[in-house]
């Protein structure tokens, strides 16, 4: 019996055609949304750094303007304690008062400390805190001691720091040390180095401290020189300074007499 051509023009395709066909379909859609999805993990990727660049950027943007801004009258702290691992820091800045809103309220914060702290997963927080009250023990403002104040506000600044660690220049010596307690003096120098994440590169980042006028000595010194101006001592040719003061205390004056014809004379006596 003949099979007429038409008939086999109506044949479909063979399982083995439709087995290729099949595999070529999935593998040219597997490369698709490989592809596609190396393309957004890449783009996340990009995004994710982008970010943590503009943290860190911003995060030295802020210490460089906190540094620069400090008054004379500032108070610098910096402890560290070493844990092992890590060093745990606590810079304190004292006499800053900064005010802004806070819960929906106007506060005012007269200490901010800026401390690492170390969480389970082995990487380190940078935490900045805002204090209503003087925190340093040796304040002549200060009610209570740096542990039993707590601050009004927190803010996480960077997560996910490997280490980050402190040194301040002084400016007598000119020697790099890791704390600094002096009372009443600001270091020339601070230096931080951080890195981030477990294979993050090293930064290190330096800021200058300007020396600036302390406003309490200044109005100490312009209040002795009044006092002084107030006062003025005269020298007698045995080079011993005495009072220019009366007995009753007035400011001793040439007496003037006034001659028939208008004119003034000192009194020669």
């Amino acid at each position: 019996m003949k099979i007429s051509p038409s008939s086999r023009k109506r044949r479909g395709f063979t399982l083995l055609e439709v087995v290729i066909a099949v595999g070529l379909l999935s593998l040219i859609v597997g490369m698709v949304v490989g592809i596609a999805r190396t393309s957004l993990a890449l783009g996340k990727t990009i995004v994710e750094t982008q970010n943590e660049e503009m943290r860190q950027q911003a995060f030295f943007e802020l210490l460089g303007r906190r540094f620069a801004s400090l008054p004379g009258n500032a108070r610098l702290d910096l402890k560290v304690d070493d844990k092992g691992s890590h060093y745990l820091s606590d810079l304190t800045l004292q006499n800053v008062p900064l005010g802004f809103n806070w819960s929906g309220g106007e506060r005012i914060a007269k200490a901010v400390q800026l401390s690492t702290v170390k969480r389970r997963s082995g990487f380190l927080d940078i935490v900045l805190r805002y204090y209503e009250n003087e925190i340093l023990e040796d304040s002549e403002q200060s009610t209570m001691s740096a542990l039993e104040e707590k601050p009004f506000a927190e803010i996480v600044l960077l997560t996910d720091v490997s280490y980050f660690e402190w040194r301040v220049l002084d400016g007598r010596s000119m020697e790099w040390q890791f704390d600094w307690h002096n009372q009443g003096r600001l270091p020339l120098q601070i230096e931080v180095t951080m890195a981030m994440g477990a294979k993050g590169e090293e930064i290190r980042q330096i800021f200058w401290i300007p020396p600036r006028l302390n406003p309490e000595v200044v109005m100490r010194q312009m209040t002795q020189g009044a006092n002084q101006n107030q006062n003025p001592n005269v020298v007698n040719p045995d080079g011993q300074a005495e009072d220019s003061q009366d007995g009753d205390g007035s400011v001793g004056l040439p007496e003037i007499n006034i001659n028939p014809g208008g004119e003034t004379s000192p009194d020669t006596q």
